[in-house]
């Protein structure tokens, strides 16, 4: 199915705004690729997609992934596995499997409405725990496919 115009605009318009942190995702990326990561796009989640990054397999999850911007930068050999929500990595509840990729998307949402604003409102919100909106929200939209904003 073929997206509505005006989507497409906003999306370019995202992409636009949060082009510096895709810069530092791409750059961190390409690092990764020195020691054999590899990359593809994926137009579902409007992200690159640097695969099996060497350098975030010190992560204690079997899944793992960190996004900038428009990239995403994953320790496994594809983002479509299941992995927990944060809440229940951290005893809060007994949520059932999500899909990385679903959380990862939510994020790369968050960088495009926000922009410059994403990663130092991220840290002020917590940073990487259960407790970080930004996280709930990924979480909730992984869950539902709706509910990406933080502030919802």
């Amino acid at each position: 199915m073929r997206k509505p115009v005006w989507l497409r605009v906003a999306q370019t318009l995202g992409m636009l705004w949060t082009s510096p942190n895709t810069v530092i995702g791409i750059v961190a990326g390409l690092a990764g690729m020195l020691l054999g990561a590899n990359v593809h796009w994926q137009r579902r989640e409007c992200a690159l997609i640097f695969c099996r990054m060497p350098y975030f397999r010190v992560a204690r999850v079997a899944a793992a992934a960190l996004t900038l911007g428009n990239v995403i930068l994953c320790t496994g050999d594809i983002l479509d596995v299941s992995c927990h929500t944060y809440a229940h990595r951290a005893g809060y509840g007994a949520e059932l499997p999500i899909l990385l990729a679903d959380h990862e998307r939510a994020h790369v949402y968050q960088y495009m409405a926000l922009g410059p604003l994403f990663l130092p409102l991220y840290f002020l919100c917590g940073g990487i725990s259960a407790r970080n909106r930004f996280e709930r929200a990924a979480d909730r939209y992984a869950q539902s496919g709706r509910g990406w904003w933080p502030w919802s």
